[in-house]
């Protein structure tokens, strides 16, 4: 199986950046698409960003321009850089594999606020 780990959430003001690191490990060749989902209190969770085995990419409307999603050299780590950060951008987010699966990562939190 597949295990996530995310790291790079925080507290930052409005207009800030933010890095988001996920670290896949275990059966990790059969890996097929990376993602990026967040959670909102109320709100259903949502994709951010994805990006395939090919590096094809693709995002949510409300982040295109803002947010970046890419791969280490070594393919099992995927970043989210997020620029320009709105309050409507806090949520938990959560790193999501696929192969056959879903797998998830524990989610961390972000919160963009004065």
């Amino acid at each position: 199986q597949v295990q996530l780990v995310e790291s790079g959430g925080g507290l930052v003001q409005p207009g800030g950046s933010l890095r988001l690191s996920c670290a896949a490990s275990g059966s990790i060749f059969s890996i097929y698409v990376m993602g990026w989902y967040r959670q909102a209190p109320g709100k259903q969770r949502e994709l951010v960003a994805a990006i395939t085995r090919g590096g094809n990419t693709n995002y949510a409307d409300s982040v295109k321009g803002r947010f970046t999603i890419s791969r280490d050299g070594a393919k099992n780590t995927v970043i989210l850089q997020m620029n320009s950060l709105k309050p409507e951008d806090t949520a938990v987010y959560y790193c999501n594999a696929q192969n056959l699966h879903d797998y998830w990562g524990q989610g961390t939190q972000v919160t963009v606020s004065s």
